[in-house]
């Protein structure tokens, strides 16, 4: 799966104004002034987190910060100094100038080196994000998008007079550092929101959030008895199954059908932290009735079908409902493909930020079903789903998921066997009914400030878009008539170089033509040093 369009046809099609120009302006494609240069496939077993050479990964581009580090040989081409132009090659295409530490140019990103004579690079790094957008967005991929080089060199900038160029930087650089800094404040608040987010849930599963709860009420069973209750439960619901198969098939029961019963893995409590009075260690797989990968079948635009949830519509702790894709109603893997009310949806395969998150489907659309990179547990009826979604969305649940997760080049993946095998704390039913209603209060007044947050860095970013608009569009600074044309400083430095070519190509014919066969010591010292 790749970009699926034309620089051309983005350019044309762009809706934006980001994509625009001055019509006095030319167009030239990236690769005719620049160099790009694609980072190396070093060794992940070289890998540091305290010594060794900078790492500069796609995550590191837009913090301008590594936290990986490289311990083996590398070749000096693959430095990366402060000022460097550098693409992200997966994920959401992001460019930036390098501000960071000198560090090396790890694979999936690349380096632009610009012909300084045409382009201001600053400039430049200011149109780039608008084309890298657009080729996002009509870039098709299952898991995680990717940018090619080629695609990157067919990018067809603008090419405004250089001096025009400094002159929109100048005003650029005057106008937009207010608004980026209105929109780091609020992107602060956000963060602030997502460790206030992370504290309560560490609360909750950890039992400070129902400390005074505690004092005040006393269960009428502990977690163990609930244990004990849901695990006989459990077994009654497959024994039932079992049965109905028999009739379903016309079969009488065999003797000893009730010993094949796949007994649930136990908690490792060996390194647990000590739970609160009255809570018990549980495995996902004792508390759960079954465990079900989703669908791998392509899904559509219909509406009249069944939608179906993708990794893409779990976001912070719950379900987002407003891009969703369809599958026909006669789907041949319905009804056992369709969720139930309370049913805890896990993202296996996702990147390695993003794997493992998890939310509880609650009814709605009523009809619904999943897609292959998610697993669904249908919990117990007998205990509360928050409880499951809290655990694996906290600080302990991500800790879980980095010492179990796989990762092969630009994903990361859990699988169900080690999903089943993970320990949550299990309280009395009636503290996990408090912990979820405590919980959910808060965490609701949190995404309502969040909305608001949202909103305003979205004004903010408009704005910010139409003064890029305005400059991409020669409106931001007056023309001045005295300034060369980039279109004819291009000619000119083409010119040149073709003339250099043709320069070094005469000489090289001329000894050509004149070479003597060497002498066979000559030769031989040739093929010993080889």
């Amino acid at each position: 799966m790749a970009f699926t369009r034309s620089i051309d046809e983005l350019i044309k099609n762009d809706k934006t104004g980001l994509l625009g120009k001055h019509p006095s302006w030319k167009r030239v494609k990236l690769s005719l002034i620049a160099s790009i240069l694609n980072g190396a496939p070093f060794e992940s077993s070289k890998f540091s987190s305290s010594e060794g050479t900078p790492l500069i990964r796609i995550r590191d581009l837009l913090t301008g910060s590594t936290e990986t580090f490289y311990i083996g040989e590398y070749q000096d081409t693959y430095l990366i100094n402060k000022g460097d132009l550098l693409i992200g090659m997966d994920g959401d295409f992001n460019s930036c100038l390098w501000n960071g530490a000198t560090g090396l140019l790890n694979q999936r990103v690349c380096k632009v080196t610009i012909e300084t004579d045409l382009y201001d690079k600053t400039f430049v790094n200011l149109l780039l994000p608008g084309y890298l957008t657009s080729i996002n967005e009509h870039t098709s991929s299952v898991t995680v998008k990717h940018l090619s080089s080629k695609t990157i060199g067919d990018i067809d900038l603008p090419l405004p007079p250089r001096k025009e160029q400094t002159r929109i930087v100048e005003k650029l650089e005057e106008l937009l550092p207010q608004l980026d800094a209105g929109i780091a404040e609020l992107q602060a608040a956000q963060k602030k929101l997502t460790q206030y987010r992370q504290s309560l849930l560490k609360a909750a599963v950890e039992g400070q959030l129902t400390a005074d709860w505690r004092k005040r009420n006393v269960p009428t069973e502990d977690g163990a008895q609930l244990l004990e209750r849901i695990l006989s439960e459990r077994r009654s619901h497959w024994e039932a199954k079992q049965l109905a198969k028999f009739n379903e098939q016309g079969k009488k029961p065999p003797k000893g059908w009730q010993d094949k019963y796949p007994e649930p893995a136990r908690p490792d409590t060996t390194n647990l932290p000590k739970l609160p009075e009255g809570w018990v260690w549980a495995t996902i797989d004792q508390v759960s009735l079954h465990q079900r990968y989703g669908s791998s079948a392509k899904t559509n635009d219909d509406k009249s079908g069944v939608p179906v949830l993708r990794m893409g519509n779990i976001q912070d702790g719950s379900l987002d409902l407003s891009s969703l894709k369809y599958l026909p109603k006669e789907h041949h893997e319905f009804p056992d493909l369709l969720l139930k009310k309370n049913d805890v949806l896990f993202n296996r395969t996702n990147s390695y930020e993003l794997v493992g998150k998890t939310a509880i489907y609650k009814g709605e659309p009523q009809t619904c079903s999943y897609a292959s990179y998610l697993i669904c547990i249908t919990p117990s009826p007998l205990i509360n789903p928050e409880g499951i979604s809290f655990y694996i969305n906290s600080l302990h649940g991500r800790r879980w998921i980095a010492s179990v997760v796989t990762q092969q080049v630009g994903q990361a993946n859990v699988n169900g066997s080690k999903l089943s095998s993970l320990s949550i704390p299990l309280p009395p039913k009636e503290e996990q009914d408090a912990i979820s209603y405590i919980a959910q209060s808060s965490l609701q007044d949190a995404s309502f400030l969040e909305e608001q947050i949202k909103t305003g860095i979205s004004l903010l970013n408009k704005q910010r878009q139409n003064i890029l608009r305005a400059a991409f569009a020669g409106e931001l600074v007056p023309q001045d008539p005295n300034d060369e044309p980039a279109s004819e400083l291009l000619a000119r430095i083409a010119a040149e170089r073709a003339a250099k070519q043709v320069s070094k190509r005469v000489p090289a014919e001329r000894n050509k033509a004149t070479a003597v066969e060497p002498s066979g010591t000559t030769r031989r010292k040739r093929k010993e040093a080889s």
